[in-house]
């Protein structure tokens, strides 16, 4: 069993054992001989170094891992032997060089070229990674930025921000496209040594002609770095919003995670009956809540992550293996809330009706009284809510308790009246949805002059909620007298399509039934004023016509004052 060595390589530590550490200190020493010329050498050991930590990080799947020998010869594969790569000085005299062993070629990749910079290198980085010269890339940028009126200038800024400057000498060659190795390392310092040396020689030629631009790369170098500064603010900002939410989220789900699942696997209260009155699926509680938990808490936990990566350089990544498990599981869970939808809206796909129509002895010039019935064991007060609740019937049994009544009150030529009343649910047929329709209890009254309504409907547990509703219509013949309790305003609020002629505002009002309309009989003389107006415009300004529809038409009015201070009305027979 080999020893192993902690060693720190260009400022990252790496555990490696005591055969593999003894090769590579050969290599480097081999290396370092291998240089042409020794001046800069330390600079070229230090790139090499780098390029070797980095493709040691890139092949070891954790921190604790030890470098092998196996580890060490695939990156020596990588970088080459220095016999093979030795460079003498006529490759920079424009001499060919020494024939070698080729490397493997990398890809480009993207970087800022500081090197060659007008303002901050990202033109001439463009140019290496697109394979054109730096000043087409340039007047592109220029011709960009005029014809969109400036936008492009902010597209600039981004690139600025967002792509790194090559520093390096390994990203360099990596901006290049050039096979990261010991031969091309050397070569591109001494070329940037060799450029540095030029420059001193030429100083006192082009020092003027540089002085400008200097101070100009100056200003917009000061320039990026604020707007760099202000860039990582803000990420590290939304960072800390991501982080708040999300956590908020994944712990208010796990919550309702537990609460729920020992709901429906423990408990039988109030909140379960909920759950039953609406699941068609026959699913049980805890599973909904482990799919919702997972499908809605995933997607949080990812930009818990990401929010953790905006606030932290170099976070550890939770690794490939987890990654593909949290995706199998949140896809899992997706399908499987899909199917459950599915299963409950074909439950509510159609819409079936069950109608009772019975006649009520009501005809032209009697009086009908509506009201509306509320069950005091159930509700106080009639007054349509909508909605449903969950009961105990007389016998206590649990059954499902809605106000979703309509009535609506129209107008026949018939000479007696009827009422009809139309029972709707909905089911995954039509004949399924009609039993259940069927199955609601609606009840009303007619006793004397007085037709009273349930202000309720019922129908057993065991049938689910599927939208139950009742539908009441009234009709009576023309020249019937109406008078609505004021307990029917909330369950008559209908709009025009329903044909009612029963307007909210006409309760506890005498209101004789015309064709289609009501007329009030003991409203004030405004109302009187109002409606004469409205039929001299039906009239066209006829004042002959319209002044005997009105005399017609308030005949009753004549009849109540010629016999007594209150109206006459017949009673029901």
């Amino acid at each position: 069993m080999n020893k192993t060595v902690n060693i720190n390589l260009a400022g990252t530590f790496f555990h490696i054992d005591e055969d593999a550490y003894g090769k590579l200190q050969r290599y480097l020493v081999a290396i370092k001989k291998s240089l042409s010329d020794p001046q800069g050498s330390d600079e070229i050991i230090k790139d090499i170094e780098a390029r070797i930590a980095e493709l040691f990080s890139e092949k070891l799947k954790t921190s604790t891992q030890v470098v092998t020998l196996k580890e060490l010869d695939e990156v020596i594969a990588v970088m080459g032997q220095p016999e093979d790569y030795a460079v003498d000085e006529d490759i920079f005299e424009d001499a060919p060089p020494r024939a070698s062993k080729k490397s493997r070629s990398s890809h480009k990749q993207l970087f800022r070229d500081i090197d060659n910079k007008f303002i901050s290198g990202v033109s001439s980085g463009l140019s290496h990674y697109l394979g054109i010269d730096a000043v087409w890339v340039r007047l592109i940028w220029i011709l960009l930025t005029l014809f969109s009126s400036g936008t492009f200038i902010f597209v600039y800024i981004l690139f600025w921000i967002l792509v790194p400057a090559a520093e390096s000498t390994s990203d360099k060659l990596k901006m290049t496209g050039e096979p990261i190795n010991i031969s091309n390392i050397e070569k591109k310092f001494k070329e940037g040594y060799e450029t540095v040396a030029d420059k001193v020689k030429n100083a006192d030629y082009d020092k003027y002609g540089q002085k400008v631009k200097n101070s100009s790369a100056t200003f917009f170098d000061t320039l990026g770095s604020i707007f760099l500064t202000l860039f990582k603010i803000f990420v590290k900002f939304i960072g800390i919003i991501v982080i708040i939410v999300s956590l908020s989220t994944l712990v208010g789900l796990l919550i309702g995670l537990f609460t729920a699942g020992s709901f429906g696997m423990w408990g039988h209260g109030e909140f379960t009956d909920w759950y039953q009155l609406v699941d068609t699926t026959q699913s049980p509680l805890w599973l909904i809540s482990l799919l919702t938990f997972f499908a809605v808490g995933i997607p949080f936990f990812v930009l818990f992550i990401l929010g953790l990566k905006m606030l932290i350089n170099n976070l550890k990544s939770i690794g490939l293996p987890a990654k593909i498990t949290l995706f199998v599981l949140w896809l899992a869970s997706i399908i499987g809330l899909g199917i459950l939808g599915i299963r409950q809206a074909t439950e509510t796909a159609y819409t079936g009706e069950f109608i009772i129509e019975e006649t009520l002895p009501v005809r032209s010039g009697d009086t009908l009284n509506i009201a509306m019935y509320s069950n005091e064991k159930y509700e106080y007060d009639a007054r349509r809510r909508g909605g449903l609740k969950i009961e105990y019937n007389e016998n206590d049994e649990k059954i499902i308790y809605s106000t979703d009544i309509r009535l609506i009150v129209r107008s026949t030529n018939d000479s007696v009246g009827r009422i009809v009343i139309e029972k709707q649910a909905e089911g995954p047929d039509y004949l399924v949805a009609k039993r259940k329709a069927e199955a609601i209890h609606y009840n009303y009254n007619l006793s004397g002059n007085t037709l009273t309504l349930d202000a309720f409907l019922t129908t057993d547990f065991e049938n689910k909620y599927r939208d139950q509703e009742v539908e009441v219509v009234v009709y009576l013949p023309v020249g019937t007298i109406i008078y609505a309790d004021d307990n029917t305003y909330s369950f008559h609020r209908n709009d025009y399509n329903y044909r009612d002629i029963l307007n909210n505002g006409d309760e506890e009002k005498y209101l004789i039934i015309e064709d289609g309309k009501t007329r009030c009989l003991d409203c004030p003389i405004e109302e009187k004023e109002s409606w004469e107006k409205d039929v001299e415009k039906k009239h066209n300004g006829n004042k002959e016509s319209w002044e005997k529809e009105v005399e017609n038409d308030f005949n009753p009015v004549k009849k109540k004052d010629s016999i007594s201070n209150t109206i006459v009305l017949d009673t029901i027979e």
